[in-house]
């Protein structure tokens, strides 16, 4: 998951946070959602030392000993470690289902690098720390408790929910909405599925301003850059090295920059984001919002900061090295791995043929690590933005906006929008812009954030 670093934007005036509209939360849902947090997080999903598999089949004997019938609880997937958990929850057969979407694997967290016991729920100072708190088993938890307290109320929906708690999301490996895509779309077959794993209401200085809404993102994609040699005695070296000319490849690469333009999500996003500045930042963003946008208001606003430079444009960067057989021969071998985020309306075998150009020379050959999924941004469903707002307001006590946005990062969603499948991701945990710690150390949500996302989730869901 990657979360945005700056605050969004909003179309009505910005009200200080309100109180608690409400809390339709019984203090015992807010004691099964701790204890449901505690367990995800103490389940180590990494994908070297844990496994998915064992929280799935924690999770699903929850819902079974709820009263779920078995064969909506299924724990499906070809990966004895990365299996994943499908939850029905039948609904009247008036709407299509909709699937709600968490992942269970977390990136991998060194205890020696946190202040407290990544793997062990830590309450602190108004935080809930602990790996996965962000990234995104809060949300997922969230979920779980929802869905477990409408069967215990023998509440209906008008159609089905589906809860995909899955795998792989994080590194690739045995992804769980790929499988299912492949070998059970049956389990996940939805009118459209609302994502856990990013946006949602935003804290600035102290208020929640908006709720941000993922309708598209970046296409994912890696390149690898190899030069080989026939290497030789390192005492007998020669100007043809396999890494002299692989770094010199590098440098001329990182002269590349794409073009910058806009598409519609990010026009929306720069048009409402104005209203929160003045002067000459404004003014570009509002030129940067009109179709066609300012050539010169957009590279100004792009040199502005890394977050607006990689909305404006397809990015490439490398990010790993490898080269050398032993530190006493030439090496026969140089490689570099670059990851890009392509803009969802471009090909990415133009930016391949860009990287080579770039790279100028053939004997630096570049090959893409895997191929690049398509990423058809999702139409803004008015009827879900009006009910999140109404939510938002139900539940925040102010009017809050709901605005789409386009992801710099990537998630799940990406499949099931290739997959014809519109995708929506939000969830109803506030969050500091200011601190965001997904994937980093002493990772952490607030108390009171999670607590109130459970009446989001429960407003939303009943009444949609």
């Amino acid at each position: 998951m990657k979360r945005s670093p700056v605050a969004f934007f909003t179309a009505l005036a910005l009200l200080p946070l309100g109180a608690f509209a409400g809390d339709a939360v019984p203090p015992a849902e807010h004691a099964l959602a701790r204890d449901l947090l505690v367990q995800m997080v103490g389940t180590d999903t990494t994908s070297e030392h844990g496994s998915t598999t064992v929280l799935a089949e924690a999770l699903a004997q929850r819902f079974l000993k709820a009263g779920f019938p078995a064969a909506d609880v299924q724990v499906v997937g070809d990966d004895p470690k990365r299996r994943n958990l499908v939850v029905r929850l039948r609904g009247q057969g008036k709407r299509e289902p909709v699937l709600l979407l968490a992942h269970l694997d977390v990136v991998e967290a060194l205890p020696q690098d946190w202040h407290f016991p990544p793997f062990k729920l830590t309450e602190q100072g108004g935080y809930f720390y602990g790996r996965g708190t962000m990234d995104i088993k809060g949300a997922g938890a969230g979920l779980v408790a929802t869905l477990l307290r409408f069967h215990q109320e023998g509440f209906k929906p008008k159609g089905d929910y589906i809860l995909a708690l899955t795998a792989g999301e994080e590194d690739g490996k045995s992804n769980g909405v790929q499988w299912l895509l492949a070998h059970r779309p049956e389990l996940i077959r939805s009118q459209y599925s609302i994502n856990v794993d990013g946006g949602g209401p935003e804290i600035r200085h102290g208020r929640t301003e908006v709720v941000a809404v993922e309708t598209a993102e970046k296409v994912y994609a890696s390149y690898t850059l190899t030069v080989r040699n026939p290497g030789g005695h390192s005492s007998l070296p020669t100007p043809d090295n396999a890494i002299y000319r692989l770094a010199a490849g590098l440098m001329r690469l990182s002269q590349l920059d794409f073009p910058l333009h806009t598409n519609s999500a990010t026009r929306g996003y720069y048009a409402r984001l104005a209203t929160l500045y003045a002067g000459q930042t404004a003014a570009d963003m509002r030129a940067v919002a009109h179709d066609p946008s300012d050539p010169a208001a957009l590279q100004r606003l792009a040199a502005s900061s890394p977050y607006n430079n990689a909305h404006l444009r397809t990015t490439c960067v490398p990010t790993l090295l490898a080269g050398g057989d032993a530190e006493n021969a030439l090496p026969q071998m140089a490689r570099a791995t670059v990851n890009c985020r392509i803009l969802p309306d471009e090909d990415p075998a133009a930016v391949q043929a860009k990287i080579t150009q770039a790279l100028a020379d053939p004997q630096i050959a570049v090959a893409p690590v895997a191929p690049a999924p398509a990423s058809p941004p999702s139409p803004i469903d008015k009827a879900l933005f009006a009910q999140i707002a109404q939510t938002a307001k139900d539940v925040w006590g102010q009017a809050m906006p709901v605005s789409p946005y386009m992801s710099a990062g990537a998630s799940d969603s990406v499949f099931l929008r290739a997959a014809g499948m519109p995708s929506y991701v939000f969830n109803g945990i506030s969050y500091d812009v200011d601190d965001d710690r997904s994937h980093g150390q002493d990772e952490r949500i607030l108390v009171d954030s999670y607590y109130r996302s459970l009446d989001f989730n429960y407003r939303l869901l009943k009444n949609l």
